[in-house]
């Protein structure tokens, strides 16, 4: 509550100040919003509070107020991350059948602990997902991977099954139709059972608290089947590096659709605004 207050009252004194430019207090405000918050951007507060304005995700506007400088401050290093770390693989963005990751490596090359031996990711996540590996060891915990980077004739194969065992309408809620898997980008993993029974686990509960630490985000949580179009997946993790995770922590209550939806919606406003 006592966040939501403050987001509102210096979203309300920007505002006030952006109406009133004849009046000396508001020229004050400007003159002291005016200048960018931090030298990575031309953004000033009172720019910034404009920008959020137009969002139509109201806790969203209010915590960016609340926390601007380390808003952009994450928005900097995303910006700085390789686009892919970014693409949205879902029921209204397909890949194209032969989009693969060039940098495919075996999981089997390091000391992890493999529900199969042919598994495969990106090597540019592995810097943190041995790092997540190993806090988990450290916590008396073993992560257990279970699927990992599946091609797009192999995503086709799952979703026939999926539709032979349960049906079209079932299976489009627990399954990807080719193109449209999060798996196929090479930075996501299926941990432990890939049951509902992960979550009460211990290792459920220490990814669901520290994987964003790491750079890894939930996608699909509980609760949220309507945007994001299919049930409940604990076990479900994707990497889209830490200062994303990060900001997804802070700024969208932990959702990774809404940060993706969010980016590809404005990235070219902070990428004009941003000097690096």
């Amino acid at each position: 509550m006592r966040r939501n207050l403050t987001g509102m009252l210096l979203l309300s004194i920007l505002l006030l100040a952006a109406c009133a430019p004849g009046e000396p207090e508001a020229q004050t405000v400007e003159s002291e919003t005016a200048e960018p918050l931090i030298p990575e951007f031309t953004i000033s507060l009172d720019e910034l509070a404009r920008f959020a304005v137009d969002l139509e995700d109201s806790t969203l506007a209010e915590a960016m107020l609340v926390r601007p400088s380390e808003f952009l401050l994450l928005m900097r290093d995303v910006l700085t991350e390789d686009p892919d770390l970014f693409l949205i693989a879902d029921k209204e963005h397909s890949l194209p059948a032969d989009y693969r990751p060039e940098d495919l490596v075996s999981l089997s090359d390091f000391d992890l602990a493999l529900n199969r031996g042919d598994l495969s990711l990106s090597a540019a996540i592995m810097p943190d997902l041995l790092a997540m590996d190993q806090a988990a060891r450290n916590a008396g915990l073993q992560l257990v991977y279970s699927s990992s980077f599946r091609s797009y004739d192999y995503q086709k194969e799952v979703y026939t099954r999926h539709v032979a065992q349960l049906g079209q309408e079932a299976a489009d809620r627990v399954s990807a139709r080719p193109g449209t898997s999060q798996h196929q980008l090479g930075t996501t993993v299926d941990f432990g059972s890939i049951t509902d029974a992960f979550a009460a686990t211990p290792e459920g509960e220490w990814l669901a608290e520290h994987a964003w630490e790491y750079g890894f985000s939930l996608s699909y949580p509980a609760g949220y089947e309507e945007e994001t179009g299919y049930a409940w997946e604990s076990w479900h993790y994707r990497y889209i590096g830490r200062p994303a995770a990060r900001m997804a922590e802070l700024y969208f209550d932990g959702l990774q659709h809404r940060f993706l939806g969010f980016l590809a919606e404005h990235r070219a406003y902070f990428e004009e605004r941003y000097l690096g």
